[in-house]
């Protein structure tokens, strides 16, 4: 286990987390949660280096988050229950609302997160929760 991500999680020391790929500066958690692990997902960064969906907002609010992935077929969901064929995604934000973390349910029920510029894991959803993501505040869900 990874010292470095239990001290920046430490709701990872109740659980069982699995690191499952190296650091990678190509994508991030937003990229990694919407399926695409070849561009790097922001709003507010050089639209030359970030990708950003054309036509959405490029602004740090639950509202732009949710366009965004409604360019991917996403829609608002009531919960990170399990439904057979459907993929969902967690927005995290911190305490004003703002977004800051995506994870994506994996087939099993437990939770996909890429963890900024370092690795993917594997973890219950509720895990990364903390100062450093906020708290899970909104789902959402596409057909498989």
């Amino acid at each position: 286990m990874s010292d470095r991500l239990l001290a920046a999680f430490p709701g990872l020391r109740t659980t069982s987390f699995q690191i499952t790929s190296p650091p990678d500066f190509a994508y991030n958690c937003i990229a990694w949660a919407a399926n695409d692990c070849t561009e790097w997902w922001w709003p507010l960064d050089d639209s030359r280096q970030c990708f950003w969906p054309v036509g959405v907002e490029r602004q740090v609010t639950l509202e732009a988050f949710v366009l965004a992935f409604q360019t991917r077929g996403y829609s608002v969901c009531e919960d990170q229950s399990l439904e057979a064929g459907f993929v969902k995604v967690a927005l995290f934000a911190d305490a004003d609302r703002v977004p800051t973390h995506a994870a994506r349910q994996l087939p099993s029920g437990r939770w996909t997160s890429k963890l900024g510029h370092s690795e993917d894991i594997g973890h219950d959803l509720r895990a990364l929760e903390g100062a450093i993501y906020g708290s899970v505040v909104l789902f959402l869900k596409r057909p498989a």
